[in-house]
């Protein structure tokens, strides 16, 4: 008989999360499935450098080391196990796993779902004229890894066959827990709505402690980071969860805090596309449902397309970064100083030996606002880091990079304590390469034991853009006076990237805000503001229902990743730097301001 609900808590947001997280969850009996999520692009890149060396290597380690004390509870409780731990090579952590799981004289059965790698088709692919989805460019020659993104039906399909623990490779994070909500609930790939809800519900939690209070923009209202619950959705048939915590953690789960993690790294709310479905998220609503349960409803889905996103890596040159402590009086005057005249001594010496010069380089003076740009106020400081990063095509002008610094100590300022880390080491410098391919193309298979299966997946599409109707605002325009508050005392906001793009949600902190938002945080705006770092459009969407709205700024991370030199090559500092913005409010909003013994605070628009 199938139960009403099923619980589903996530154990690992990323490569080398916390290892205690699951035994967290286990401990407290909170979920039925346990899923963890440990891929990104770079992550994938960095695993096949390691397969390289070691053919035995290329999937995340920590995985069955986290799982080894756990697996007799695992066994114990029925708790169900999927992870795309598999990384580059999740046959080998299979192997480990089923050792471990042997030597434990368990009955658990690990199934490994195969087919997202195409490395072994580059030749296919180099005939295929793939241009990058993005710039246009063509397909590189030197690939590092090119893993196309797998929906759930492969993971519906191993839990049909009997398998305890999953082991992918490069799927799509949401998609770990949608598998399971499709088995459990006996969900058809055009469920649309369904698999909407589902995936969701697999967003919110695909980042681990990011909806229960981490990263949270009034992070000094959370209790007990020292033991943040990491969060479970109790998922119903119908497509609506909850989110919540373990009894007795630290951490936070109200409508804002796990709002946050739903506006995070989403792009376009209304045409979120992913394997199995396209969604609408437009419409979504958050409810507090109970102390640390937030209730989430309203998604919408659409047939996916024909193609599976593949998410490639190559190497284009080198890289080196080092940083230096400077301290005493005018120490980021100094820091300046340094940074010119080392760059300018190297590029010196790349010359007299008929090198070229560098194809990038960035001098950061940290501690002095340098990301905020002309806006930084340069503060007074006794002690920054000076922080060069510098890219060549060459190994060796890295290494003359890398001579070359030491020698600052010695001749030019006072205050150099010397080399953060030691003298820096070149390191490739990966950027990424996305492209389209159809799924016909793509034979996705499960192995299971000795049992090896392919999966039916529907590779007709049907997403029609025009049949997305989505949610819009609808007001008057707000009146305002001459009083301006910085937009930490409206909004929450949270910020990430998506490849060389910078994502920023922003949801009012009371819907008597929405009209002064919108009204302020127009894309020409917003571009203003981060004019020394977005090279690109601003795009802007509505998600009315959650009193919000979600940015894209294009071309704004330096090529993202580890393709980035600079010091934030991700995104994450952009919405508490949108959080000073001055916004133009009415009289309305600074009573409701008294109200809430919030007092505005006055700035220049």
């Amino acid at each position: 008989m199938v139960s009403d609900s099923l619980r589903i808590g996530n154990a690992s947001a990323f490569w080398g999360d916390t290892p205690f997280a699951a035994a967290q969850l286990l401990r407290a009996r909170a979920v039925d499935v346990l899923v963890f999520d440990y891929l990104a692009e770079i992550t994938m890149s960095l695993l096949a450098r390691l397969r390289l060396k070691d053919p035995s290597a290329g999937y995340a380690p920590d995985f069955p080391q986290v799982l080894a004390p756990l697996l007799a509870t695992i066994h114990e409780q029925g708790v169900r196990v999927v992870a795309n731990a598999g990384g580059v090579n999740p046959l080998a952590c299979r192997d480990v796993l089923v050792d471990l799981i042997k030597k434990n004289d368990l009955p658990l059965k690990v199934a490994v779902v195969l087919g997202d790698d195409l490395m072994d088709r580059r030749a296919t692919l180099a005939e295929q004229n793939i241009r990058d989805m993005k710039s246009g460019k063509p397909l590189p020659d030197d690939l590092i890894s090119a893993n196309a993104y797998l929906g759930a039906l492969p993971i519906k399909a191993a839990l049909e066959a009997g398998a305890d623990i999953i082991i992918t490779g490069r799927c799509c994070d949401s998609s770990l827990a949608l598998g399971p909500l499709m088995h459990h609930f006996g969900w058809d790939a055009d469920d649309y709505d369904l698999l909407a809800a589902g995936s969701l519900a697999g967003h919110i939690i695909e980042c681990g402690a990011h909806c229960t209070g981490g990263n949270f923009t009034d992070w000094d209202q959370v209790p007990g980071f020292e033991n943040v619950g990491f969060p479970v959705v109790t998922c119903y048939a119908d497509g609506h969860f909850e989110v919540g915590k373990p009894t007795g953690t630290g951490g936070l789960v109200t409508p804002a805090s796990v709002g946050e993690q739903f506006v995070y790294e989403m792009g376009d709310p209304a045409r979120y596309i992913l394997p199995d479905v396209v969604c609408d998220f437009s419409r979504v609503t958050l409810e507090q449902a109970g102390e640390d349960r937030v209730r989430v409803a309203g998604a919408k889905g659409y047939p996916p397309t024909d193609t599976y996103k593949v998410a490639a890596t190559y190497s284009n040159g080198y890289r080196a970064d080092v940083a230096t402590l400077m301290v005493g009086p005018r120490a980021a005057e100094k820091a300046q100083r340094v940074g010119d005249a080392i760059m300018k001594r190297v590029s010196m010496l790349l010359a007299l030996q008929g090198m070229a010069p560098f194809s990038a380089t960035q001098a950061a003076v940290l501690g002095n606002e340098f990301c905020y740009g002309s806006r930084g106020l340069a503060p007074v400081t006794r002690e920054v880091v000076l922080r060069l990063s510098v890219r060549h095509d060459d190994k060796k002008a890295l290494g003359l990079f890398a001579r070359e610094i030491a020698q600052a100590a010695t001749a030019t300022v006072p205050g150099l304590t010397g080399m953060i880390g030691g003298r820096p080491h070149p390191s490739p410098s990966i950027e990424l390469f996305d492209f389209l391919i159809p799924k016909n193309q793509i034979a996705v298979t499960v192995l299971i034991g000795d049992q090896r299966f392919e999966v039916a997946v529907p590779c007709d599409g049907g997403f029609a853009p025009g049949a997305v109707q989505p949610a819009v605002y609808e007001y008057e325009t707000a009146p305002v006076t001459t009083a301006t508050v910085h937009l930490a005392r409206l909004a929450w906001a949270r910020s990430g990237d998506k490849g060389n793009d910078a994502n920023i949600g922003v949801l009012a902190r009371d819907p008597l805000f929405v009209p002064y938002l919108w009204a302020a945080l127009t894309p020409q705006a917003v571009k203003d503001w981060f004019a020394e770092l977005c090279e690109g459009a601003v795009l802007r969407w509505p998600l009315p229902h959650v009193f919000g709205l979600n940015l894209l700024l294009k071309d704004s991370l330096g090529g993202g990743g580890m393709a980035s030199l600079r010091a934030d090559p991700q995104g994450k500092a952009f919405a508490q730097m949108l959080l000073e913005m001055p916004i133009a409010v009415g009289d309305e909003v600074l009573a409701r301001l008294a109200d809430q013994d919030r007092s505005p605070v006055t700035a220049e628009v």
